[in-house]
């Protein structure tokens, strides 16, 4: 609980220093979704573990072939921060240039998800409000199958 009051004032700090997306995307994961997720977990899990009748070493496999997949795909990339990086030279210097005049927000990020990629962010949100209700139903239908089993079991006794 603590977790999720810490969130939401974070998410009241970042409003205050006109962050309003961050604290939009702080306030659902950080308050509603990790919240949910933590406790759902809590119902779900028992006491004792239960042995593993499998081999970890083909998930081990798979990660590290991940792994080294995606680092490979990661060297032709720019350098972190370069300056004669394609966003850097066009988009930004307009952003930078146009965002005074045209929206009159003093937080240019907040300028640019808000209202340049306005339908983007809204997709976005939808997205994670979708995969949230997901989780929620999953996480829903396992906990009440040990309940329905109880049910029945009571049924015969």
């Amino acid at each position: 609980m603590l977790s999720g009051v810490f969130s939401l004032l974070s998410a009241l700090l970042l409003i205050t220093l006109d962050a309003v997306d961050v604290a939009f995307t702080e306030a659902a994961v950080g308050a509603g979704i990790s919240i949910v997720l933590m406790l759902s977990t809590l119902t779900l899990t028992s006491r004792r573990e239960k042995k593993s009748k499998n081999s970890n070493l083909i998930p081990l496999m798979i990660v590290i072939i991940t792994g080294l997949v995606l680092t490979y795909g990661t060297l032709d990339m720019p350098n972190f921060g370069a300056a004669d990086t394609p966003s850097q030279i066009h988009v930004a210097r307009e952003y930078i240039k146009r965002t005074p005049e045209d929206i009159h927000i003093p937080n240019i990020v907040t300028a640019v998800l808000g209202s340049y990629r306005g339908y983007d962010t809204l997709g976005e949100t939808a997205v994670i409000f979708t995969a949230g209700i997901g989780v929620l139903l999953i996480l829903g239908r396992l906990s009440l199958r040990p309940r329905r089993r109880a049910k029945k079991i009571e049924k015969v006794l």
